[in-house]
């Protein structure tokens, strides 16, 4: 299957990164000091910021305050943390200024992981500290989108989470999912689905690129 666009909006964690073992670990820690279920968390979690996940699942807690104790112990933590296979021939093969990555971390967990994978700084990256509604909502893509100076329709969203997904739809933005945090049932929504970036090839044609996804055999 085949997309072509102008830009490529990256999610981080899921989709470049491996942090699952660093994300659960400090949500852990944080679920057993509150007394709230971990599980619960962990339904919630993906791709969406700290406060949001604290407001759904602690609503009496100070969700602003709760989140920024949480990240600054998780966004210095890199034991676990794992380059996802290709992504770094992905990126470098894409032209300069074609790519951002929106994340749900802050700038802090972002820039943290971002040196060890030791990647490419991307041209454009967008935080949770830059906006007021993290995913679901579009303002991070939308914010990208801006910063590459490309139309919303013109890009292409890589995510591993449902609330990316809805995010970059919500933007306007085609969507291909990774089947790496999440089973494929719960990102039926996207336009693609494959396994991870393995699958995902990139070509410059004139100054659109062609994304070209092997996608699951079965969703």
């Amino acid at each position: 299957m085949e997309l072509i666009c102008k830009a490529i909006l990256f999610d981080l964690d899921g989709v470049l990164i491996n942090s699952s073992s660093v994300v659960e670990r400090h949500w852990e820690r944080w679920a057993i000091s509150h007394d709230v279920s971990f599980k619960h968390v962990m339904e919630v979690a993906h791709g969406r910021t700290s406060a949001e996940i604290i407001r759904l699942v602690a609503p009496h807690l100070d969700a602003e305050q709760e989140g920024r104790n949480r990240e600054a112990a998780e966004g210095i933590d890199t034991k676990g943390l794992e380059v996802y296979a290709s992504a770094y021939d992905l990126l470098r093969g894409l032209p300069a200024g074609s790519w951002a990555v929106v994340t749900s971390g802050n700038l802090q967990t972002a820039t943290t992981r971002l040196r060890y994978g030791d990647f490419t700084p991307p041209p454009i990256l967008i935080t949770a500290d830059d906006v007021r509604r993290g995913k679901p909502e579009p303002e991070a893509y939308l914010l990208a989108a801006q910063g590459l100076g490309v139309s919303p329709e013109q890009c292409v969203v890589i995510e591993d989470a449902p609330a990316g997904i809805e995010a970059a739809h919500a933007a306007g933005m085609h969507t291909i999912a990774v089947a790496t945090t999440h089973p494929p049932k719960a990102l039926s929504k996207a336009d693609i689905i494959a396994f991870e970036l393995t699958s995902v090839l990139v070509k410059k044609e004139g100054k659109q690129l062609r994304v070209i996804v092997e996608p699951m055999h079965s969703v």
